[in-house]
């Protein structure tokens, strides 16, 4: 299973360093090392979130998720988005965009490609700030089978009762992040942190409104089955939202990764190569992580993936005004998701320990 897995990533990992050689040198094959590795370790939490998602989606949509997900993770958002951005916010032509990042030296009104990018941060770290920190609110605040950090999640629970919490103190960090982090770019704050909450709520509903029928409809296809009536596919429909969905969470977590990628390099192909591997050892890890039912095993790691995500939420926004170094976001999600390994390995020890007790005792 592991090297079908990660068979691909694999072999994209040895044809792009060796391109990386070919083309740039040592000089190159190390930059796109580093960036595959920087990629990894920012996004490490987001395939333990993918895995939440993905194990809902059947073998099929799995499969488009590593395939065409992969196609669009990495030509998409480590490639076009950033132009897209780049112009949109510069309020630049589309050839003067792609001359500049053909052109890593050259300026347009005394700014580099990375320069416009990096100036762009404010209405990406908005959009991005807000749609994470939806996710966040919305798994502490709602009910779970587990709780790891009960002191915490409890209260919160009873708090999440309330209609719409989570999108009113989104809101209110988002005026908040304009007000302290923002002064000079407030509008596009808002503007751009709004529509992140627009797009969270636009996809994560329509998921869910398919989501709900999907036992019913199941029903129904079985008996559709029996009786040779064509069947409705509205489970697919429910897995493309999903697949949606799963998308722009990655894009979400890829923000950081772009634009602090080029304070180690100027060349966009480079950038794309290597967060392009990383990003593909993402995909391959969610998979497995669902196929394998780790989340299953270890109930506290989703829990250190949300925790990891509201951490990465808030550095987002206080990112607008404060440079946080990718290192930090990236150790602050590893140390979550760690620490959440090693209390699901003492809860799965203690288990164990009490059902052995009781079958000793049993046997007596």
């Amino acid at each position: 299973m592991f090297l079908r897995t990660f068979g691909w990533s694999f072999a994209i990992t040895a044809i792009g360093l060796a391109a990386a050689g070919l083309l740039w040198g040592a000089q190159g094959f190390g930059i796109v090392l580093i960036l595959s590795i920087l990629e990894i370790s920012l996004s490490f939490d987001n395939a333990v979130v993918n895995a939440t998602v993905l194990k809902r989606m059947n073998p099929y949509w799995q499969k488009i998720f590593l395939t065409v997900g992969v196609l669009i993770a990495v030509f998409g958002m480590r490639l076009v988005f950033p132009l897209l951005v780049v112009g949109l916010t510069a309020k630049l032509n589309p050839a003067t965009v792609i001359d500049l990042a053909l052109h890593s030296d050259k300026t347009h009104d005394g700014l580099t490609y990375g320069q416009y990018l990096a100036a762009a941060n404010p209405a990406i770290a908005a959009f991005g700030g807000v749609f994470l920190l939806m996710i966040f609110l919305d798994f502490v605040f709602d009910e779970k089978e587990h709780n790891w950090l009960g002191w915490l999640e409890r209260p919160l629970e009873k708090v999440g009762k309330l209609d719409a919490l989570s999108s009113v103190v989104a809101l209110v960090a988002l005026v908040l992040a304009s007000r302290f982090f923002a002064a000079e770019h407030a509008e596009t704050v808002l503007l751009a942190g709004v529509l992140g909450l627009i797009t969270y709520l636009a996809v994560g509903g329509l998921s869910s409104i398919f989501e709900s029928g999907l036992e019913e409809e199941a029903e129904r296809e079985e008996e559709a089955e029996k009786s040779g009536k064509p069947i409705v596919q509205v489970a697919g429909k429910a897995a493309f939202f999903l697949f949606l969905y799963l998308e722009v969470l990655d894009a979400s977590f890829s923000f950081d990764g772009v634009v602090g990628a080029f304070a180690i390099s100027n060349d966009i192909f480079q950038i794309t190569l290597g967060l392009g591997i990383g990003a593909m050892y993402i995909r391959s890890l969610t998979v497995f992580l669902v196929r394998k039912g780790t989340l299953d095993d270890y109930v506290y790691l989703e829990h250190g993936a949300h925790y990891a995500i509201g951490a990465l939420a808030v550095i987002l926004l206080v990112g607008i005004k404060y440079h946080i170094p990718e290192i930090v976001t990236g150790l602050i999600g590893v140390a979550f998701i760690g620490l959440a390994l090693a209390s699901s390995m003492l809860r799965n020890r203690r288990e164990g320990s009490a059902e052995e007790k009781e079958l000793v005792g049993s046997g007596q």
